[in-house]
Parts: C-alpha cells; structure tokens; sequence
C-alpha cells in the first residue's frame, strides 16, 4: 500500500534522466519545504537514473540554492561515471529556471574488503517508554510519530547541543534509502536543546546535507511499524553558520546512516 511519503516524494520520468515532482505543503517547515523531504525526492530520481537494483545508495549530498514553492518541479540527472562497481550521478532541481538544489551521489555494489564495526548505539529507553511530546509544533511534525529519548528538551538552556529520539512515520512504511534521507533532516535541530526560548531569530536554514548510507535497506527483519533512533549533535556554531553530525540507528542497533549538515543561524 502506497503512504503518503511515497505519494509526496514520488518523481515521474519525462525523458532523458528527466523527472517531474510534485512538492506537497504537508512537508514545509517555517518559510519553506524541509531539507531531507526534497533529499528524498532526489535520491528517488538519481536511483531510477542508474537503473540497477544491485547498486545501492552510500552517499548523498545536496546542497540547497533557493526556497521552492508548493506545486510542480523537474529533476535533472546525469551520469557522471558509471564503473565496474560505482555509479556517480548529479542531479538538479528546478522550478521554471530557478535553480532549488544541487545534488550529487554514489551508488555502488557492495564489495568484499576490511569489515569494522566500533560504533555503538547510545543506550536510551525503548520508545513505548519515551514521551511523544513536543513543545512546538509545525505541520511536517504530523508526518512522524517522535518519542523523545536522548538530551535536553528544546530551548531548555541545556548544557550540550544533543538530541536523540526515536521516529517513524505516522504511516507504518518500512525504512528504506529515501525514508532514510528524510530522517536525517527530521528532527529539530541540535542547536535547540543549547539555547533559551527567544535565543533564535529564526529557523536555521540548511545549506548543505550529506548522508553516508552504512547497510542495504530494508533491514531483512524490518517492520513497517519500526521506530528508528536518531542522535544529532552540535560542537560549533560561528560567523553564522554550524555544524550538525548525525546517526540513525535500528531498534536492534544496526548503524543505518551517518549524516553531517551545514546550517545558517539567524
């Protein structure tokens, strides 16, 4: 059965690695669509474009230009090089001639090298113990189910830039690349749980988003009613801009992805 996700992030091929999209207001966030909404739009086209099952995502990058509109978008892709194993693939997105992002990507066959596994899922309460509550509320919050976990609550004054929570859509969908890609720009920033109420003039804008995907999805035991765990962290904030690193775990404590954005502060 389709979700809405799948609905709001499906792209139509129009010819010549060209897509069509439609950007749904159920995603917007402040001023403007939510960055790893419109990462998930794209990861979706720039598969189709490689056209090989057996190559999946290991890395993503978009870099945001502009705010978009509700309603109609293209999408072109192209090839960039296509190896024995790797695939790398660019992608824009556009309405009319306004440029909305840029986007570059690696799919790959897995290979067979030098296994190593030292990260460790933090130990947190298991979501049915985590309270689904948040202080404030914007439309694209409708789209989840959140159970806060980890961290100082947001505009607290807390003592470290941390947030960890469980998520899963409020649709039972199981967790794949594209899902995945919009998880790592789900939740509030890190930043929140450091300052007070009023500390911000605004949002904190995304300027650039690169995921690095850790396992092929979906897991072979996953649920569509699965919650993830997500921690985000943030160590520098200066001359308007900061950084914010990111994990997205399994409930069984498989590391799904790794993220790392830039963001304006305002």
């Amino acid at each position: 059965m389709s979700t809405r996700f799948d609905t709001d992030t499906e792209v139509r091929p129009t010819g010549e690695g060209a897509y069509e999209a439609r950007l749904d207001p159920g995603w917007w966030i402040v001023a403007g669509p939510n960055g790893g909404y419109l990462a998930a739009i794209l990861l979706r086209a720039l598969g189709h474009a490689v056209d090989d099952a057996s190559r999946t995502p290991r890395s993503l990058t978009v870099h945001y230009t502009a705010v978009p509109q509700e309603g109609r978008a293209r999408i072109e892709t192209r090839v960039e090089r296509r190896g024995r194993s790797l695939t790398n693939i660019s992608g824009r997105l556009l309405q009319g001639e306004r440029l909305i992002a840029v986007t570059l990507a690696a799919f790959s066959k897995p290979r067979a090298a030098l296994e190593l596994a030292d990260a460790r899922m933090p130990e947190v309460p298991p979501p049915e113990q985590c309270d689904p509550r948040w202080e404030k509320h914007i439309e694209m919050h409708d789209r989840y189910e959140y159970r806060w976990a980890l961290g100082d609550r947001p505009f607290s004054n807390g003592t470290q830039a941390l947030l960890g929570a469980w998520i899963r859509p409020a649709e039972p969908r199981r967790v794949d690349a594209p899902l995945l890609a919009a998880y790592c720009d789900a939740f509030p920033p890190a930043l929140f749980s450091r300052v007070a109420d009023g500390a911000l003039a605004g949002g904190l804008p995304t300027v650039d988003l690169t995921v690095h995907f850790r396992e092929p999805l979906p897991l072979p035991d996953a649920s569509p009613d699965d919650f993830t765990l997500g921690v985000f962290r943030t160590r520098v904030a200066r001359e308007g801009f900061l950084e914010e690193d990111g994990e997205i775990w399994s409930r069984g404590g498989v590391l799904l992805a790794h993220s790392r954005q830039l963001a304006v502060v305002r």
